[in-house]
């Protein structure tokens, strides 16, 4: 995507996550890399009322909190900036406020593996961080460590940060964190639920190289049926 087309998606994602009930209101903020460059959303604007011109750009390297636009970056631009900084593989970001995962927060109590789905965040748990005030240097570098060989994290008393090659592959994980946490809430209201061995979960990971969101496919699907499509036209 060009830089107009990705300011476009970053906010059909803010409104997909509010549809789906994994954010509300002002609460979350998304950033996806474009070049050398982040695009990030805005401080203090409802996701409905945002448009493309609104969203701050920053530089990735050098003058560091630097950002241009109309209105100033997220108060978690310093997250956002330091992740894709630390993990150049990283294309994309979101943190939001989904009620179940934030919950789990509230008692700093990490997700183990009670479902095989969490090997789409790269390992047998998702981490839960010490607390640390948001906005500050200090929640960046905690989030940062508890993302070691990790797609997602919750944050200690806040909420949850997943990462993702595309804005796409973020959303997806940002659905299925809150899930698992809803689901684990769930499975301990009744009782201790069994959790997968690590092993188990190592294989899980190797298999979803080839699974999960996997937008290569589906481009590929669609440009066969546009050229079988194309070619039938011509018949």
């Amino acid at each position: 995507m060009n830089e107009t087309q990705l300011r476009s998606a970053l906010i059909e994602n803010c409104l997909t996550l509010e549809r789906l009930g994994v954010n509300q209101g002002m609460a979350g903020n998304l950033s996806v890399r474009c070049g050398k460059t982040l695009l990030i959303t805005p401080s203090g604007v409802p996701y409905d009322q945002l448009t493309p011109k609104m969203i701050a750009k920053m530089p990735i390297h050098g003058d560091y909190g630097a950002w241009k636009g109309p209105l100033p970056p997220s108060s978690e631009w310093r997250i956002h900036l330091d992740i894709l900084r630390a993990k150049p593989e990283v294309g994309a970001v979101i943190h939001t406020h989904a009620l179940h995962a934030t919950t789990l927060s509230l008692l700093h109590k990490p997700i183990p593996a009670v479902h095989y789905m969490i090997a789409a965040f790269g390992g047998p748990t998702i981490r839960c961080t010490k607390y640390a005030p948001f906005g500050t240097k200090e929640l960046s570098d905690v989030a940062i460590e508890g993302l070691i060989d990790r797609q997602g994290v919750l944050l200690g008393q806040h909420g949850m940060i997943v990462t993702g090659a595309s804005l796409g592959e973020a959303l997806w994980r940002a659905v299925e964190l809150e899930t698992l946490a809803k689901m684990y809430l769930l499975a301990l209201s009744v009782g201790q639920p069994f959790v997968l061995p690590d092993d188990e979960i190592a294989r899980t990971v190797e298999k979803f190289k080839n699974y999960g969101y996997q937008p290569e496919k589906l481009a590929a699907m669609t440009t066969k049926k546009a050229r079988a499509a194309r070619n039938q036209a011509k018949k």
